[in-house]
């Protein structure tokens, strides 16, 4: 039996091709009753889209539409207003959402999510004046939430998170996937040698990305014996002001390598003449090309950026707008960076029971 085709479609439902076509597609300009009308007929009639079809007809509609198409929002949800330029790793982000929109032909105008004068009335004339398709939030790190002004905008626009999970709206997100990464870095750690890995970790970050961090160390712990199972360090923010802290702790449990995303960390060792990789080994879980004297890992914050465009486009194709029913995550995959703050294991350098100076 041959494929139904629009033309069938249309001739029943007594609509054009074309407009048949774009109900299917479910494009907004057809009137929600036409278009359930014509996906019942279609159903009905056992009508099925061919993928390769579709696949063609859009690479045709992506040729004949050359250079500049739309335009998106950048928006920085960062506490900084120049963050975009000034973070460590914020830039990052930016980087790859730019030039993934400028490849597909998308510009962006870029806002600051706390801009006093952008109140929810302000958002929606301003996006809509300026023919704003879409939206991608970089830079929320300090919570999971977005103001109350910019909710209505996530009602009316595709939009797209990176880095966390938003709540209330819970938005499409797309973020490094912190589990495997962590998961990665315990396993090269293994690898070089080492026998008693540690995680030192602000409390606060990790539940941020809700426990994936510690999640992860801990899964990766059960291979090893139970004595080498050391506790997580959580109070980094406590340490900061009093350095003893994390010091007490690391004389009792003398790791041989610590897995962190603080900097801090080789302050406090050289404090007390505890020496990297020397005396202990140290794994940055957010590696950064300005930071080649660490070991780490690359968490491709510039793919997140790309991934997060595309997500925000595929949105915009299919004529998604409002917070989603089912909000979807995207996990971009870490990969390992060596560096000088580890080195093999072996029984000539394997360092013996370190106790750090009293300062």
């Amino acid at each position: 039996m041959p494929p139904i085709t629009l033309r069938e479609i249309a001739e029943r439902v007594g609509y054009s091709k074309n407009t048949v076509s774009l109900a299917l597609r479910d494009a907004r300009q057809i009137p929600q009753a036409t278009r359930d009308k014509i996906h019942q007929a279609a159903e009905e009639m056992g009508y099925r889209p061919n993928p390769l079809l579709a696949q063609l007809m859009a690479q045709l509609r992506n040729n004949q539409t050359a250079g500049f198409q739309a335009k998106l929002a950048l928006v920085n949800a960062f506490h900084d207003r120049d963050a975009f330029s000034t973070h460590p790793t914020i830039p990052a982000y930016v980087r790859g959402c730019t030039g993934r929109g400028r490849k597909l032909g998308y510009e962006f105008d870029t806002f600051w999510l706390f801009d006093p004068q952008l109140r929810t009335a302000n958002w929606l004339r301003i996006l809509r004046t300026r023919g704003i398709k879409g939206l991608v939030v970089v830079g929320l790190m300090d919570q999971p939430r977005l103001p109350a002004q910019f909710e209505p905008v996530c009602h009316e626009f595709p939009c797209v998170v990176t880095g966390l999970r938003t709540e209330d709206p819970a938005l499409s997100f797309c973020c490094t996937d912190h589990h495997n990464l962590t998961v990665m870095a315990f396993r090269q750690a293994l690898q070089l040698g080492y026998r008693r890995p540690a995680l030192v970790m602000e409390s606060r970050i990790d539940q941020l990305v809700e426990g994936r961090f510690c999640g992860a160390f801990m899964a990766a712990q059960r291979i090893l014996p139970a004595a080498d199972r050391l506790p997580l360090f959580l109070r980094v923010a406590e340490a900061r002001a009093q350095p003893d802290v994390f010091l007490k702790w690391f004389r009792r449990h003398q790791p041989d390598v610590i897995l962190t995303l603080n900097n801090i960390v080789l302050n406090w060792l050289k404090s007390v003449q505890v020496f990297v990789p020397r005396d202990v080994g140290l794994i940055q879980l957010e590696w950064r090309p300005d930071r080649p004297d660490v070991a780490g890992m690359n968490q491709h914050n510039d793919v997140v950026g790309e991934t997060a465009v595309d997500m925000v486009i595929s949105q915009i194709h299919h004529n998604e707008t409002g917070v989603p029913a089912f909000p979807r995550a995207t996990l971009v995959g870490a990969s390992w960076v060596d560096g000088p703050t580890v080195r093999p294991q072996t029984a000539a350098n394997r360092r013996r029971r370190i106790v750090p100076a009293r300062r």
